[in-house]
């Protein structure tokens, strides 16, 4: 690959963007007054609109689980289990206390149905079942989830368990619930379960079970679709929800209320906050073309560069235009590259330089070496018309 052709391209990539200067409004001291911590984020480009003690270490109840149906996800989309599989209740998961939907020892039960079980209803025999079921042991799958804590960069988390259950030396903080919320949406397949008001498992035999969602937002509040609920007596009551209106998704976190109507109260108003202040302007969509790079001694000469996800600005509403500029960093890539790899990333930024958003970028075809035969040929061919 020539260098030059690539930075010939990466200067054509760089964009000229007229959009809504951000800037964050002083907070209201209205919101969050009865909550030990909590933030609200727009999920697409991170950023944190409001903010209260988001570092400190709280115990989080069951809003431990989003880590793990993190494992989950990542274990379904890999094969390591199927929607349909059956998974056999151990004695440990049918004596879990707390949230239950009431496995029984040695009964079968499809992954589908612990999903909804774990995601709806916050069952803690459920998650237990699923982590013997993918790590062997509920121990095992604990340490997975330390591990995945570490992997995102999460400084204010450790898990003893992956119930929730009020432990020494279990927790979290609103801000590494964030992220660990922000990750869990990425496998959109989650809001077929946590988007659901009320539901059946064992549906059509004579152990019918009906669910209903802890989280009450979503039937009540305009746009919610998720995320997780908890609640014990170290961690109060907690939530992380999600809501969608037009194309900007807010991600509220909120732990430490003291009754569960305060928390759904405060919740609301945290959300609110965000919708009647911002909105999010989209640059390029996911999988638009953002342009080309020329290869050398590869079988496609020109490969096309498309953005991972939704490039967005978030912008207060009603302020003023300024301009803002994109550029394309690439990975130092090595053929072959398969579709979908990511090979660089799309950073924006204001024009002080402070980044706004940053997106992974990949290509939408496989790209192999030329054979031997191929790159000959084309240099005869590059010689013949030289000479003439």
């Amino acid at each position: 690959m020539k260098k030059n052709n690539q930075i010939f391209i990466i200067m054509l990539l760089i964009l000229s963007l007229v959009f809504t200067n951000l800037k964050v409004v002083k907070a209201d001291n209205n919101l969050l007054k009865n909550a030990k911590s909590g933030l609200l984020m727009e999920v697409s480009t991170g950023t944190i609109i409001y903010e209260k003690n988001i570092h400190e270490r709280v115990s989080v109840a069951s809003m431990t689980k989003m880590m793990g149906m993190i494992l989950i996800m990542e274990a379904l989309e890999d094969g390591q289990i199927k929607i349909e599989d059956k998974v056999k209740v151990s004695k440990n998961a049918s004596g879990m206390g707390g949230s239950q939907i009431w496995l029984e020892e040695g009964e079968e039960i499809s992954v589908l149905d612990l999903l909804k079980g774990i995601m709806m209803a916050s069952a803690n025999d459920g998650i237990v079942c699923m982590a013997e079921r993918i790590a062997g042991t509920e121990e095992a799958f604990v340490k997975m989830m330390n591990e995945k804590a570490q992997a995102l960069g999460l400084k204010n988390t450790h898990f003893v368990n992956p119930t929730g259950l009020d432990e020494e030396n279990h927790y979290s903080s609103a801000y590494d619930m964030a992220l660990i919320a922000k990750e869990l949406i990425k496998h959109e397949e989650i809001f077929k379960y946590t988007s659901v008001y009320e539901d059946y498992l064992r549906k059509g035999t004579d152990r019918e079970f009906w669910l209903v969602n802890t989280n009450k937002l979503i039937k009540t509040y305009n746009g919610a679709d998720g995320l997780k609920t908890g609640m014990t007596d170290d961690a109060g009551y907690c939530m992380a929800v999600t809501a969608k209106r037009n194309n900007m998704r807010l991600l509220a976190i909120v732990l430490g209320e003291k009754e569960g109507k305060i928390r759904n109260n405060e919740t609301s108003e945290l959300l609110d906050y965000g919708f009647n202040l911002y909105e999010v302007t989209t640059i390029k969509k996911k999988g638009e073309v953002l342009g080309t790079i020329e290869l050398d001694k590869a079988n496609l000469n020109k490969i096309n560069i498309v953005a991972s996800q939704d490039v967005t600005i978030l912008k207060k509403q009603g302020e003023k235009s300024q301009k803002y500029k994109s550029n394309v960093n690439l990975n130092d890539l090595k053929l072959p590259i398969k579709a979908g790899e990511v090979i660089g990333n799309l950073v924006v930024k204001d024009d002080l330089g402070n980044k706004i958003d940053e997106v992974e970028i990949t290509i939408l075809e496989n790209v192999k070496k030329d054979n031997y035969f191929k790159i000959f040929f084309k240099l005869l061919k590059g010689m013949l018309i030289g000479e003439l």
